[in-house]
């Protein structure tokens, strides 16, 4: 069964990427299933889009640490969430990205 890749069509603001979270585990490593409301949500996801670079309180400009299509770890309470199509999406800061996943 394929998955049904839809581009959105939004673009974050200064200093903002757009992130699609990691599905959730819902199995722990021992083989026991997890029921939903137990389930924490993922730090981790992939940028779809990023931004342009904001202008810090010092005057410089700060770039974004991530580019779309990077797998990324982020803030545990970092980002906006939005619902699209069902689907949620988050919006989080440059600051708020902890590492990029090699």
């Amino acid at each position: 069964m394929k998955k049904e890749n839809k581009k959105i069509n939004l673009k974050p603001t200064a200093g903002y990427v757009l992130i699609e979270r990691a599905e959730a585990t819902r199995k722990t490593d021992s083989g026991i299933y997890l029921p939903e409301t137990s389930e924490e949500k993922p730090q981790k996801g992939t940028v779809l889009a990023v931004g342009e670079p904001e202008m810090t309180d010092s005057g410089k400009l700060r770039k974004s640490p991530a580019k779309k299509g990077d797998v990324v770890i982020y803030k545990k309470w970092g980002g906006n969430e939005v619902k699209i199509d069902g689907k949620e999406y988050l919006f989080v800061k440059f600051e708020d990205i902890l590492a990029i996943v090699d």
